[in-house]
Order: structure tokens, then sequence, then C-alpha cells
């Protein structure tokens, strides 16, 4: 594409050279660069991108976007806008062609549940016969392509070419998990959804975000760039009205509002009336009627995500009747509370929960299916809010009866030191033990417990590595588990 097709609509102070280049792609990062690539050279959080342009050109970039002219670098063309990260998005939307325009598109924030219903949208979309794409937590799913996530959810220019790829892979639809990260630094600008989707706001990357109102604001960013879309004229946010955030978020978005929940007096809402190990039986309400049904997904919080995804049906004006059946055929997430078959008649559960809130909430899930005993092995991220972990052992004594405090990825922090932090959390009737080692950690949990129990094994879910400061190993907490209840079965451990 030539550049001069790429600048439109993108307000520039000045275009040092030809605008009559090619432009093979689109690239923030100077290592990644192809030859003709277009080179954006931002200023980020950590580092300043026109410190990488004599990379991005010995790489073969043909242009570069920066703020200020460099009388250097005449060899190439150079496009000068006042505030280059506002722009960033537009360079990639022009270049792809705004996919999706041309797309169904469904993006989905909150603290909690986002994976769980981005999976059940996408599978309820390809049962109305709407190919769907996925961009989340767990894989990149782009027609025939999937690719591991290395990103919930990526660059803006990532973003922008996946969802090009799924067009041209016969998809109509595309399904995003949109982070506060994301939605903080621009990833998702001038992507146009259809449907917003806000499930829960809970504390999480204060880290980031210093507070929870911050925290709060950045979330809201999602609903106020829907309503500045003027291509989807059926926009429509679904929306959980049991959160105590609602308002915060939501106050004066123009949008339409279609809310759900449990609690509250929603337009759709569900009545739970027995849980169970297979899933869960409710009452359904929408436009004064009732319906029985069954989830089969356990636990009230998935609940919110079943009522999200049906929420979406209704927006494309299926019957209830319908969306109803297929959620009956709900299938569960990877690492989502995923039960480990074992011959020893333990329920173990694998599950992503790394928050004070999802961990109470799986644990409180099980909580209603206990019959014996209830352990829980979970440990807390590095280089992430370190508020949390007190907060989470709390949550995890609130319904354990044995807490196995372990290691979840450290990355740059002293695991140890970590451990500590966590442990601060309980209180002295607490019954809690410290196994550094998280293989170790998830043997000593199904060493102590008996047939009928419950085991979780919480934090990392779906993930199949672990990483430390200096060097990542393969370890997915499914597979372990299962490797050391079919070694005991055996009396081989």
């Amino acid at each position: 594409m030539k550049l001069k097709k790429v600048l439109k609509d993108i307000p520039v102070v000045q275009v040092k050279g030809s605008k009559e280049i090619e432009i093979s792609g689109i690239c923030a990062n100077s290592q990644l660069i192809a030859p003709g690539n277009l080179f954006i050279a931002k200023k980020g959080l950590k580092f300043d991108g026109t410190s990488y342009i004599p990379e991005a050109i010995n790489h073969g970039a043909t242009a570069i976007v920066t703020d200020i002219y460099d009388p250097s670098f005449k060899e190439i063309t150079q496009i000068i806008c006042k505030n280059v990260a506002e722009v960033e998005g537009r360079f990639s939307a022009n270049f792809y062609q705004m996919p999706s325009q041309e797309l169904f598109t469904v993006g989905i924030t909150g603290t909690n549940g986002k994976t769980t219903t981005s999976f059940l949208v996408k599978y309820l979309l390809e049962q109305l016969n709407l190919p769907c794409g996925l961009i989340g937590t767990i894989e990149y799913i782009l027609g025939r392509y999937r690719y591991k996530a290395s990103h919930t959810t990526p660059d803006v220019h990532s973003n922008h070419h996946m969802l090009r790829e799924m067009v041209h892979q016969g998809c109509q639809a595309a399904v995003m998990e949109v982070t506060s990260h994301a939605l903080d630094q621009k990833r998702v600008e001038h992507i146009d959804y259809d449907i917003a989707i806000y499930t829960n706001l809970t504390q999480d990357h204060l880290d980031y975000h210093q507070n929870m109102e911050c925290y709060a604001a950045a979330k809201r960013k999602l609903f106020l760039q829907l309503d500045q879309v003027p291509s989807k004229k059926s926009k429509q946010i679904i929306a959980n009205l049991d959160c105590p955030w609602f308002e915060t978020i939501l106050k004066g978005i123009k949008t339409p509002i279609f809310t759900f929940g449990i609690d509250s007096p929603a337009d759709l809402r569900a009545c739970p009336t027995s849980f169970g190990p297979t899933g869960t039986h409710i009452d359904l309400h929408y436009q004064g009627r009732s319906y029985s049904t069954f989830f089969p997904l356990i636990g009230r919080f998935n609940i919110y995500n079943c009522l999200a995804a049906i929420a979406v049906g209704l927006t494309r004006k299926i019957t209830l009747e319908k969306l109803i059946s297929l959620a009956q055929q709900f299938p569960p997430p990877p690492g989502r509370l995923e039960p480990i078959q074992n011959d020893l008649d333990l329920n173990l559960f694998v599950d992503f929960a790394h928050t004070e809130d999802a961990l109470y909430k799986a644990l409180e899930c099980l909580s209603e299916l206990k019959k014996g005993k209830i352990i829980t092995v979970f440990g807390c991220g590095g280089d992430r809010d370190k508020t949390k972990r007190p907060k989470m052992a709390q949550a995890s004594a609130s319904f354990s009866d044995l807490t196995i405090v372990t290691s979840d990825n450290p990355r740059s922090e002293d695991p140890l030191k970590i451990i500590q932090e966590i442990a601060e959390g309980f209180s002295l009737q607490d019954n809690y033990i410290v196994q550094p080692d998280r293989f170790s950690a998830i043997a000593f949990a199904i060493e102590k417990a008996n047939p009928g129990d419950i085991i979780l094994v919480a934090g990392k879910g779906h993930e199949t590595t672990q990483i430390f400061a200096h060097h990542t190993i393969e370890f997915d907490d499914r597979k372990i588990a299962q490797e050391i209840c079919a070694k005991m079965s055996l009396n081989t451990y």
C-alpha cells in the first residue's frame, strides 16, 4: 500500500520525503521491522522509540513516524506527528483497511470472567453459523490458524493485523478480551465494536493503576470508544448490573445498555436453584417470562459469564429459547475450574484465579460441593500488584481446611519474599504451610487428600510455563497434577 493511502485522515504536522513509497507493514518494535515497514517511533512508559530509529532503518524501515524531524535520517521518509501515540492506531487501521468494520466485533472487559465469556460468545456465534475469531488470554484463533497468546490484548498493530487475517480466513465475527492496560495504552484504538461487555471490577493491577478509581477509568474507555463509533448502527453495551462499579463506569454513556445479573432487576436475570459438580440449575427471567434451565459450568460466578454470552445472542435477535438450548452445551474453557481426571477419587481442579475476588469465588463455588476437606494450592505472580497478596491468603483461609502457599510466576522477584507477603494475610488460627516448589506443593496436596476431598490448584490455569528471573521452565498444573495422581494410584510416586 502506498504511504499516501496510509496517511489518509491522519493529522500530521509534516511529511519529509516521498508519499509514493510502498509500505509493506507497520511495526513499533525496531527488532521486528521487516523491509519496507513503517516504523512507529513513539515514547512509551520505559523506552523512547526515537532512540531505536537507526536500528529500524538497519532492518529495512522505509519510513518513520516521529514527533520531531531528524535531518540525519534524510534517506527515508519522516512523518512528523504532534502526538505519535494518539495517531498510532489510525495508521494500522488505515493500512489494514478497518477490518473491524467487516466483522461483528465483540469486546469484553472486566477483572474476572473475560476468558470464559469470550469462549462462550465464540461458541454461541459459531453455533449460529457466524464463523468467529478470538483474541484473548489463552490463544489467538484466526480462522483455521491458532497461536498461543503472548498477551491478552496485544499491541494495536497486531490487533488490526489479526482482525484482517480473520476476514481473509472467512470469519464473520471476532471476540476480543480487552484489558485495562490495553485501553490505557491505546492498543484497541480504531477498532469498531458492535458489542462491548462489562463483566465486573475487583482489585487487580493496582501496581499499574495506583487505585481503583484509575482502574475503573481505564475500563470506562472501552465504552467511551463505543460511543464514538459511527459505523456500527446497532451497537450495544452488555453489562453486569450486580457490580458495585456499574454506575461509575457507565454513567453518561450514550450507547444503549442491556443488563444482566442475579441480585439486581436486570434485563436478563438468573436465579440459581441448585449447584452441582457438573453445573448449575437456574431459573432465567426475561421480559416477564421465566425459564428453568441448566448451565454446564459450575459456580455462581459462571452464571454471569453465561448470561453475558446469552445477551450477545439476544442482540442478534435470536430467541431466548434457542439460546437456552445452546447454553446447555456450553464448553468450559481450558484452565477455568478445569476438572483433572484421576483414579484417586479426588475432586481436583485447576483454575486461573489470581486475584482475591477470583480465588474467593472459585472456593465459594467448590464449597457448595464439599463433602470432605478443601485443600488449596496457590501463589502470587511477581512484578504484579503486591497489595493483593495477603488478601488472597484471607480468601483461601475463608474456605480451605489447608492452604499450601507456593510459587506462581516469580519473575524478577524473590519467590520467598512473595510467599512471606502472602503469609502476612493468615491469622494464627489458619491452617497453612509453605512449599516454594510448585511441583512439591501440588504433590503434597494430593498426598494429604482423602477420597472425596476437593483440591484447588490456583493461579496459572491454562499456562504451560513457569517464569523465574533468569529462566523459564515447562510447567502445566494440569499435566503435573494428572501425572502425580497416576503415579500415586499405581504406588509408584
